[in-house]
C-alpha cells in the first residue's frame, strides 16, 4: 500500500460507511483526505516498527477493502482485522485475504498465535475465522470498543494457534 493508492482507497471507504457504521468506531463519523492521512501515516510507521501491517483487498486491480495483521497485544500474538466494500462482500475475498495473511504473520519472528476480535452481532465477520479453523476462545464483556451501531457490546475472540 502506497501514498498512489490514497485516492482510490479514500473512495472504497467512502462508499463503504454506511455499510462500516454499525461495526466499525472509526467509520461512524465523516471519513475524509485527513482520516486517510492519519491511517497512511500509521502504517508507514508500523511496518517500519514492525509492529502494524495492513494489505489492500484487491479485486481485478481494484482497491475493495483492507486487511490488517496488528501486534499490539504482544510480541507472540498478532490480530487480524478486515473490512470489505459491501458491493464485494459474500464472494471469499475477505477469507482468502485473512488466509493470506495468517501465513504473513506466523512467519514474523516469535508469533506463536493470531486472533480474530468481532462483536458477537456481527455473524458476517464471523464466518472468516470458522472457514479458516479458528477455534472460538474467549467472549469479553465489557468490550474494548463502545456498542455503537448493531454492536451489542460482547468481543468474541477466536485464534489460531501455530
Amino acid at each position: 500500500m502506497t501514498d498512489a493508492d490514497a485516492a482510490e482507497l479514500l473512495q472504497a471507504v467512502q462508499e463503504s460507511l454506511a455499510h462500516l457504521r454499525p461495526w466499525m468506531p472509526w467509520a461512524a463519523g465523516d471519513y475524509g483526505a485527513p482520516e486517510l492521512a492519519e491511517f497512511l501515516a500509521d502504517a508507514a510507521n508500523g511496518w517500519e516498527r514492525g509492529t502494524l501491517f495492513p494489505h489492500l483487498i484487491t479485486v481485478d486491480d481494484a482497491i475493495v477493502g483492507l486487511v490488517t495483521a496488528n501486534r499490539k497485544r504482544g510480541d507472540d500474538i498478532v490480530e487480524i482485522g478486515y473490512w470489505l466494500h459491501p458491493a464485494h462482500t459474500g464472494r471469499g475475498h475477505v477469507t482468502a485475504a485473512t488466509a493470506e495473511l495468517v501465513e504473513f504473520a506466523f512467519a514474523l519472528k516469535g508469533v506463536r498465535g493470531v486472533q480474530i476480535w468481532h462483536d458477537e452481532a456481527n455473524v458476517a465477520s464471523s464466518g472468516v475465522p470458522r472457514r479458516l479453523g479458528f477455534t472460538e476462545v474467549d467472549r469479553r464483556t465489557p468490550p474494548r470498543e463502545p456498542a455503537i451501531g448493531n454492536r451489542v457490546g460482547v468481543d468474541v475472540v477466536w485464534e489460531l494457534r501455530r
